[in-house]
Order: C-alpha cells, then sequence, then structure tokens
C-alpha cells in the first residue's frame, strides 16, 4: 500500500504515495489530544468563571462546536491538513491529486461517525488495509485519499551503484564531477538505456570523456557504466 498509479483524463500518469495506517494513527493522536488540551483548559475556565446551569448551557455550546468542526475546518482551510497530518507530513487530496471542493471534505467529515466514531477506528482501518489506496468509507464516497508528502528517494535516483569489494577502478578523473552532476549523467543514463536510445548514449559518452580528458577504449554504454562504478569507488574511499 506504499503508492499507487492513476490516470487523469489527458493520459498523464500519477503516481501517489499513500500515507500508512501508523501515520494516520499518530496523526489522529496529536489532533486528539489538541482537543483534549482545549477541554482541559475550556474546563479550567469554567470553574474559574462560576457560572449558573443555564449560562454553562449555553456557554458549552459555543466553546463545542470547534473541536466538534475540528477536522473538517483545519482540511478545509489547511490545504488538507490539520496540526495532527501537518506533524507526519500527510494530507487529504482527491485522487487525481488536486485539492478537494469543500463537498468533498463535508462528506469525510459527516461519514468520520461511522469510520471512526462509532467503531474505533477498526472500520476505517480495515477499509484502508483492503482498498489498497489510502481510503477510509468517507474517502471512497469523496473522491479522496490521504497522501503522504515525504520525500522517498529510490536508490536508481542516487549516484549509488553496486560495486564488488575487489574492485578495480580505471579512471581517476571521474572525480571532477560532484555528487549533483554524477546524479544527473546517472539519470541521462539510465533513461536512454531504457528506451534503446543510442544516440543519446553516444553524446552523454563524448561529453563526459571530454570533461575528463581521456579517450574511452571501451564503448560508449561499457565506458558510462564504468565512470558510474569507478566514482562510486572513489568516492566512498
Amino acid at each position: 500500500m506504499d503508492n499507487f498509479q492513476i490516470e487523469t483524463a489527458q493520459n498523464v500518469s500519477i503516481q501517489q504515495n499513500t500515507a500508512g495506517i501508523g501515520e494516520r494513527i499518530l496523526a489522529y493522536l496529536v489532533d486528539l489530544l489538541i482537543i483534549i488540551a482545549y477541554f482541559i483548559v475550556v474546563i479550567l475556565i469554567v470553574a474559574a468563571l462560576d457560572l449558573g446551569m443555564a449560562d454553562e448551557w449555553a456557554f458549552w455550546m459555543v466553546v463545542g462546536l470547534p473541536p466538534f468542526l475540528y477536522f473538517l475546518l483545519w482540511e478545509t482551510f489547511w490545504d488538507g491538513r490539520t496540526p495532527g497530518k501537518a506533524t507526519m507530513k500527510i494530507r487529504v487530496v482527491r485522487l487525481d491529486g488536486s485539492r478537494p471542493a469543500f463537498s468533498g471534505y463535508l462528506i469525510r467529515w459527516l461519514l468520520r461517525l461511522i469510520d471512526i466514531t462509532l467503531a474505533s477506528g477498526g472500520i476505517a482501518v480495515v477499509a484502508i488495509l483492503f482498498k489498497g489506496t489510502g481510503q477510509r468509507l468517507g474517502d471512497m464516497a469523496a473522491g479522496t485519499t490521504v497522501i503522504s508528502e515525504k520525500q522517498k528517494v529510490r536508490f536508481n535516483q542516487t549516484i549509488l551503484v553496486d560495486i564488488p569489494d575487489d574492485y578495480k577502478p580505471v579512471y581517476p578523473q571521474v572525480t571532477v564531477f560532484d555528487d549533483s552532476e554524477m546524479r544527473k549523467i546517472k539519470g541521462i543514463y539510465q533513461d536512454a538505456k531504457r528506451n534503446g536510445n543510442h544516440n543519446v548514449i553516444l553524446q552523454l559518452s563524448n561529453k563526459v570523456s571530454s570533461i575528463m580528458q581521456i579517450t574511452p577504449q571501451e564503448k560508449p554504454i561499457q565506458f558510462l557504466s564504468k565512470v558510474l562504478e569507478d566514482y562510486n569507488y572513489y568516492t566512498q574511499k
């Protein structure tokens, strides 16, 4: 349930990183602690004011609205986040990644009574686990989900490549590059290799060898692979 892919009406693929169950539970607990702290403060105020029965009832009607509308108001006015969600770096979005309309937040909030309140979160947990797109019942009805905004760096997006312990480098000149430059070289190389774009590989090989001021003995694809391995060898040392 780490991520899912959707196709928009324009045939654009969008990869969403769904928030995990643990993240959502922790976000809820943070929000719950804030609500509890709010009620503690209100109780102290009521005790200090020494209100009559009628006045106290009216007072509670007013001060009870913020916690009652807590999730609806925060998510509506803070782009799908509550303090708890912001702490865990997660937020509510539509399935296409866009911001939900107010009706979406409202539907989620109304169905929270079934999803979370009445079943102590059990229905929400089961729905999220089985749906696979991070949706509880409220999300399914509203066409929303909860995503993680934490950056997840894949191995192929780093400069790292696997090299054996007894690896023998060939080009010490690779140290003229820095990490960001090598990351770009690796990205271009892997994309061109995956797409069978030999012209790009040739141009990249010529550019890299020119900067390194060497004449490669290998074919362009083997040369670029060697450059990546050598860079990892020297930077790891």
